[in-house]
């Protein structure tokens, strides 16, 4: 996670205590977020994410069990935070090629720029906020297909290859492989099979 990108606070839905339950736990995702970048996801321990806080270690498990929940914190914000991005890529596109490659360039720029000290794990695919986004994505083809971007075809069946694939190939950005190399291939890939369905 990369320090510049700010999980959004929560607002507090009333009172005092409310407000500082919101506080503590930013403060908790933002020392994680800085250790996980500085140390690494492996390297680092509970005991580093509190200690680059203000609060006492007890405070620490009132939010988060361990550094793989705080850590899965973060990721559900990334998610949160990709899909504006990924959504007015899309929606700003004008042909079938445009439409993959930002779907695939807006997700691999995302985690290039924004997963410095991950850990080495995948995204886990079950999370509220994945699975918004799964769901966004299904729309963006249906309206691509109503606008006539993309052939009729099954519109749950695309979204899922793209994702698919989309998780997969991010393995390669995330070790070092070039976003544009990454985007071409995949593009290429579904404007090929794409007009391989519409024939069928």
């Amino acid at each position: 996670m990369d320090a510049k990108q700010p999980r959004a606070p929560l607002k507090p839905r009333g009172g005092r205590r409310e407000l500082t339950k919101t506080q503590n736990r930013d403060a908790i995702l933002a020392a994680a977020r800085q250790v996980f970048d500085q140390m690494g996801f492996a390297a680092a321990t509970v005991r580093d994410i509190i200690r680059a806080t203000p609060l006492a270690s007890g405070t620490f498990y009132n939010y988060f069990k361990s550094k793989e929940e705080v850590y899965q914190a973060l990721r559900d914000d990334v998610a949160l935070a990709v899909r504006p991005r990924l959504r007015a890529a899309r929606l700003g596109a004008a042909t079938a090629e445009e439409f993959f490659a930002a779907s695939f360039g807006a997700f691999f720029q995302f985690v290039a720029e924004n997963c410095a000290g991950a850990a080495p794990e995948r995204f886990r695919m079950d999370s509220p906020e994945v699975l918004a986004g799964f769901a966004e994505l299904q729309q963006d083809i249906e309206a691509a297909m109503a606008r006539g971007l993309l052939p009729a075809v099954d519109a749950a069946s695309l979204s899922a290859a793209l994702a698919g694939v989309g998780f997969e190939l991010v393995e390669r950005v995330k070790a070092g492989a070039g976003v544009e190399e990454v985007t071409g291939f995949a593009t290429a890939l579904f404007v090929g099979g794409i007009a391989a369905l519409s024939k069928r």
